[in-house]
């Protein structure tokens, strides 16, 4: 009886435990509001659930900046040709995408454009424009 009574406890211990939410395109981005970034990368995060990309450029309005721009999943952005080593500090890209709601300088990647021209899908699967699977 005492064996079951933990097996519960640690059962309900888990099933209690808080999950970070995952939040919808539509419930963060805006479609209607495509910026266009051209900078510096300052840092490129590998990691689950979402990669994020850092950089510091000029948007469409000239203005200059520091821009966070959320990713597509690790595993999502290798099925669509990327590799975790494709950004380094100090390259130069653009990235165009959808605003953060809030106004903030966050968007939703769409399109990374690599040094040397290659052009890579950097949202998420329900990220407007996103390649069939």
């Amino acid at each position: 009886m005492r064996k079951h009574c933990y097996v519960l406890a640690a059962v309900l211990l888990l099933t209690a435990t808080p999950v970070p939410a995952h939040h919808a395109f539509a419930a963060e981005y805006d479609s209607n509001k495509l910026v266009t970034v051209t900078g510096a990368v300052t840092g490129f995060t590998w990691s689950n659930p979402h990669a994020w990309l850092y950089l510091t450029g000029k948007d469409d309005s000239g203005r200059l900046a520091a821009w966070s721009f959320e990713m597509g999943s690790p595993n999502g952005l290798v099925h669509r040709g990327w590799n975790r080593t494709d950004l380094k500090p100090g390259d130069r890209i653009t990235v165009d995408g959808y605003r953060a709601k809030g106004g903030t300088n966050t968007a939703n990647a769409r399109t990374v454009t690599l040094p040397g021209g290659r052009k890579l899908f950097g949202g998420f699967q329900s990220t407007p424009g996103a390649p069939p699977r």
